[in-house]
């Protein structure tokens, strides 16, 4: 088996082996059918990859339908929403389709159903039926009208259609099998009365086809190869494929390929609610400002918030293809912006938490204008001018008037450097009647090739830019908001998830534009937010340098007398390394250098995604942070490179009490 084939996840095995056995190159295509009420969430994105994907793969079209089949909850605000969105994400469609093109030949096939005994129209209410098809371990009873005369069936059809019965009065049903231990075999519904204004098709229609009698049969007319859907369609393949197969026959010349469905597991996500319904209802409720709001996981909210289409477009490569359901950690999306930003976003500089620094030996008259660095990794960034005066902002957490020596920010007798500029001293402070700090009074010197631990970010006071800052947590206090049976998922909302902020910026990004993004250096990733106007700057942070939810991770429910025991065999080389942090502090010098031995063994093992996630660690957990500080230094070594939350992570370990922490990170 050749590594290209190795490669492959198992929907393109599927199509390998149909171009194997017989199905010509040019028979593949595929599409995306998403039905337009509601905004496209980050779930759908896996769906979007799958399907694009294969279509660049093979060179072959994907055609972009949608399946508006419920005028009630559809809109042309959807339909536009989702259009900008798969082209913001990087994808063309062959061609723009829509069910409601379908509906006079779904209309068609259906009388010819009718005609052939295989649908009637039932008149039973919907409680009725409910009670008559059973339960999953009841098999399903007659209706009483399944018998109706072909003729009948087609008078009914036709008055349906042509409006004379109101909502609910009938519907039209296949007839298959009312004991099939498969309830959606159970003589499905296929068509409802519906008077309602449809945004294509307006009120041409009153009866409305099902979404299972749709979606299929469409698929069939645009000769789509490979039906790709969700692992919750499974159950529906076998009623897909019964609905072929009534049409088949009728329309063989016309429409010769008969599609094939497969289902993949869709992308779940932790802290993150993907039901379109549930999203409705926080826009609607004022929950959130729309469905663009940044902490929304939908994609223009995303797209707001500051993420990238290359972000996104790896974090799906990531997650891959697969048979199973599973939760994915949203931290791997977070890890993926981050890694994307930080090759692209210019470094600039803010103060969230501003207190004032003098600097009292700095001419009060006088101002610099010092070189800075656009972006490290970035050769061709250039450079910029940042203005330096006698007095700055720094935040106030970078500040403390008495801490111990492994603090290694400012503190009164202490020097620190500023970023792009002078090394300072604290001298002295100044405190309001209660006792607060309101400035500091520093010293500086011209001789900045003094060697000192801690570098500060700052801005200086006359050229500072006021900005609004919209600093963002996760929308959910909970991983799995809506999978309590008990609970409503609104119980879960984190009632912190937006700070509002008054911030300053260096001048240069007075003429930041929408959507632009930077680096605020050593405090996160940042954009500028739609809101923003001509003299009001408006930035939504977009993630952090580093996880900070890393330590709230909830631990793993393992009963030992259960675990199998080759287990340990099997898990990740980051898994054991933080098992063995667990007890390294504690372990006698001889033991510790042997647990240090092999971390610094499995560490060759551990790629820097799965590592990031510990630099947020909880402080207490010294030797959690020892084992990631180790593997770090391995990573390094193999050529990783220093970013800001590598830097970080050796910063804060470096003001740390644990001394092998300190040792170690020393080291790096």
């Amino acid at each position: 088996m050749s590594e290209e084939t190795k490669a492959l996840h198992f929907i393109e095995h599927i199509v390998e082996e149909d171009l194997q056995n017989g199905m010509s190159k040019e028979d593949l295509r595929f599409r995306f059918p998403p039905e337009p009420n509601g905004y496209l969430h980050i779930g759908h994105t896996k769906a979007i990859g799958i399907s694009f994907g294969l279509g660049e793969r093979y060179n072959a079209p994907v055609n972009l339908r949608f399946d508006d089949t419920n005028p009630a909850k559809e809109e042309q605000e959807y339909v536009d929403a989702i259009k900008r969105d798969i082209t913001w994400l990087g994808y063309t469609w062959a061609n723009e389709l829509y069910s409601s093109d379908y509906f006079q030949q779904l209309y068609d096939w259906a009388v010819q159903l009718i005609k052939n005994g295989k649908a009637y129209v039932d008149s039973q209410s919907s409680e009725e039926m409910r009670i008559q098809k059973g339960t999953p371990t009841e098999v399903g009873t007659n209706s009483p009208y399944r018998n109706r005369s072909v003729a009948e069936n087609l008078d009914l059809f036709q008055r349906m259609k042509d409006g004379e019965f109101p909502n609910g009065a009938h519907i039209l049903r296949a007839k298959i099998d009312m004991e099939d231990p498969n309830m959606l075999m159970r003589d499905p519904i296929m068509y409802r009365v519906m008077h309602a204004h449809h945004h294509r098709t307006g009120n041409n229609w009153c009866i409305y086809p099902m979404y299972d009698w749709t979606h299929g049969e469409s698929d069939y007319i645009e000769q789509v190869s490979h039906s790709l859907c969700s692992l919750e369609f499974k159950p529906h393949r076998k009623l897909y494929d019964w609905f072929k197969e009534q049409v088949y026959p009728l329309s063989a010349e016309q429409y010769p390929l008969i599609p094939k469905q497969r289902e993949f597991a869709r992308l779940n996500l932790s802290y993150t609610i993907m039901s379109k319904r549930k999203l409705l209802k926080l826009v609607e409720e004022g929950v959130v400002s729309g469905w663009n709001d940044p902490r929304m996981p939908t994609i223009s909210g995303l797209r707001r918030r500051g993420y990238t289409p290359n972000s996104i477009r790896k974090f799906i490569e990531k997650v891959g293809v697969a048979k199973r359901e599973n939760v994915i950690d949203v931290s791997l999306l977070e890890f993926c912006i981050r890694e994307d930003l930080n090759k692209t976003a210019p470094r600039v500089m803010a103060v969230l938490d501003p207190i004032k620094v003098v600097i009292t030996n700095y001419p009060t008259d006088k101002e610099e204008w010092l070189e800075a660095e656009n972006n490290p990794e970035d050769a061709a960034a250039g450079s910029r001018k940042v203005p330096f005066s006698n007095e700055i902002y720094i935040e106030k957490e970078d500040f403390k008037e008495e801490a111990s020596t492994k603090f290694f920010r400012l503190k009164l007798g202490g020097e620190v450097r500023l970023k792009n500029a002078y090394i300072i001293k604290a001298e002295e402070v100044v405190k309001d009647g209660n006792g607060n700090i309101t400035e500091i009074h520093a010293t500086y010197t011209e001789d900045t090739t003094k060697k000192v631990k801690g570098t500060l970010h700052w801005v200086s006071v006359k050229h500072a830019v006021q900005a609004e800052v919209r600093e963002y947590d996760r929308l959910f206090i909970d991983e799995a908001p809506d999978s309590h049976e008990s609970k409503d998922f609104m119980e879960f909302i984190n009632p912190n998830s937006l700070k509002i902020i008054e911030a300053f910026v260096e001048p240069s990004l007075a003429e930041a534009k929408v959507g632009e993004q930077f680096q605020f250096q050593r405090l996160g990733y940042f954009n500028v937010d739609e809101d923003a106007s001509e003299g009001k700057l408006v930035f939504n942070k977009t993630v952090g340098l580093r996880d900070s939810w890393a330590k709230a991770k909830p631990k793993e429910n393992t009963n030992p007398n259960q675990q199998k025991p080759q287990q340990q065999n099997q898990r990740k080389a980051i898994s054991v390394i933080q098992q063995f942090g667990k007890k390294y502090t504690n372990l006698p010098e001889e033991k510790q250098a042997k647990v240090r031995a092999e971390i610094l063994e499995l560490a060759k093992e551990v790629s820097y995604e799965e590592l990031e996630p510990l630099f947020g660690t909880a402080v207490k957990k010294a030797g959690t942070r020892i084992g990631a500080m180790l593997t770090l230094g391995v990573l390094l070594e193999k050529g990783l490179k220093k970013n800001e939350a590598i830097n970080d992570f050796i910063e804060k370990a470096l003001e740390d009490k644990n001394e092998l922490l300190v040792a170690e990170a020393a080291k790096l």
